[in-house]
């Protein structure tokens, strides 16, 4: 039998000694690392734990407001720091203008500064959001620069741009013209608006805040925006007459007047208000007017005649010449005839005037004319205001380049009034008194009225009054 030989069995045998090694040096290795890593780990933790309290309460070294270092330094510091920034403004003033419109408002009532909290939280909490991640990111930036905030409060700006507003905004007014049965029956001039540009004026204002910090004024002024506003309908768009645009007003109170010298102002006023004069043509007030009686309209009311005062048709007419004769001093307008008071009459006295600024009348004999000399048409326009006792007469037309002046007004001659005056008036109640008038002295009056045009003389004349003294009137009821 043949024998088959068996293969032999590997046998185990230890590691080469050059494998040995390299497995020795592994491991030295791994426990090297580990051990540097800990070291390093703890390390690390050790400088945070450090930096960390270090920096307890305080600003992070990184944190820049405005270019100032404020690392190290704690939140009361930064306060302080800005607060003290703040204390130029206290005394700063700010004044907005629009021609003679002047609105004041003062640092302390706006809170103009630098938010010194704000500022000093927003340092603070550099570093400290409560991520980790990104804290230490920050922690390890290099710069980080803050800007402080500025503010100051807007609504008080607002409520005192809407204040001046109300005084500067001017509505615009389109051009109307009506004429019929032979007088303007609806006229208004076109009269330019304006209104407050209130943003643009905020944001000029805000410009200005920015220059604060650094001004040595105490008062910054800023001239408020203003935008006008054009008619849609000029005036020359609606008539051809030269009624373009105001040439003369006359003005005029009748403060104290009774109830019936009242209606017949407003009523007096009413007649020629819509009368338009043609170039070259003698206003007649007379002739406008009309018929000055109970017929008509008017109501008694105490006039001037034969030397007392009583109750008659039309007391209050030469108002309404007084102030048309102004009017048309004021345009520069020829006067054909004018006649004064003989007396001093307390109404055209009031509102500052002197003495000699009148025109009485008295259908037919006495009357006020001027002459349209002019190149257009001119319009009356009368406001009576009841409310006010005050009268206005405005003249509409073309403004050919003459300047009317008064000059050399002299009041003189002075005497004193007479006595008083007391008249019995069954209408009043038993021991009542009323004054009806009041105490005039008597003067002389004149002035020089001059009308120039390019340099050229083409009116020069002087008006006289020559008033004599009057008494203070008084009404009594019948005696007890």
């Amino acid at each position: 039998m043949e024998h088959t030989p068996r293969k032999p069995t590997p046998t185990k045998s230890g590691p080469t000694p050059k494998r040995a090694f390299l497995k020795n040096r592994l491991r030295h290795y791994v426990r090297t690392s580990i051990i540097g890593l800990v070291v390093l780990w703890s390390a690390a933790i050790a400088f945070y734990l450090l930096y960390e309290l270090r920096y307890e309460g305080k600003i992070y070294p990184s944190v820049y407001i405005d270019n100032v270092s404020f690392g190290g330094m704690t939140a009361d510091h930064v306060r302080e720091y800005w607060m003290l920034k703040n204390e130029p403004f206290l005394a700063k003033n700010f004044e907005l203008h629009f021609e003679d419109n002047v609105a004041t408002l003062s640092a302390t009532e706006l809170d103009i500064g630098y938010d010194a909290t704000l500022s000093a939280r927003q340092a603070y909490l550099v570093g400290r959001s409560g991520n980790f991640a990104s804290d230490v990111i920050v922690k390890l930036s290099p710069r980080i620069d803050l800007t402080p905030y500025f503010r100051w409060k807007e609504q008080i700006l607002d409520e005192t741009l809407e204040l001046e507003a109300e005084r500067i905004n001017i509505p615009v007014q389109e051009a109307l013209f009506q004429f019929a049965g032979g007088k303007v029956t609806a006229f208004k001039p076109s009269r330019d608006g304006r209104k407050l540009n209130i943003a643009s004026t905020k944001a000029n204002f805000s410009k200005l805040l920015a220059s604060v910090p650094t001004s040595q004024e105490q008062i910054l002024t800023l001239a408020v925006v203003v935008d006008p506003i054009k008619p849609t309908i000029q005036t020359q768009e609606t008539n051809v007459l030269g009624v373009q645009e105001l040439i003369g007003r006359g003005y005029s109170e009748f403060a104290h007047s009774i109830p019936g010298r009242i209606h017949n102002v407003a009523l007096t006023a009413s007649k020629i208000n819509g009368i338009l004069i043609k170039p070259g043509e003698i206003f007649s007030f007379n002739q406008a007017v009309g018929d000055i009686s109970e017929a008509t309209g008017f109501q008694p009311a105490y006039i001037i005649k034969d030397g007392r005062t009583v109750l008659g048709d039309g007391g209050g007419v030469c108002q309404v010449s007084t102030t048309l004769f102004r009017a048309a001093l004021a345009a520069g307008l020829p006067i054909i005839k004018r006649q004064a008071h003989a007396y001093r009459v307390a109404y055209y006295e009031q509102a500052g005037y002197k003495a000699g600024l009148d025109a009485t009348v008295f259908a037919p004999s006495v009357d006020f004319q001027f002459k349209n000399d002019t190149p257009g048409y001119i319009l009356i326009q009368t406001s009576t205001d009841r409310r006010n006792l005050t009268l206005t007469i405005d003249l509409y037309g073309t403004n050919d380049g003459r300047k009317a002046e008064i000059l050399n007004h002299v009041v003189g001659s002075i005497t004193p009034p007479p006595p008083d005056l007391y008249q019995d008036d069954p209408t009043l109640p038993a021991g009542t008194v009323k004054q009806v008038d009041f105490a005039a002295w008597g003067a002389k009056a004149s002035f020089q009225y001059k009308v120039t045009r390019d340099g050229q003389v083409f009116q020069n004349e002087t008006f006289y009054s020559n008033f004599r003294p009057w008494q203070a009137v008084f009404l009594r009821g019948p005696q007890i």
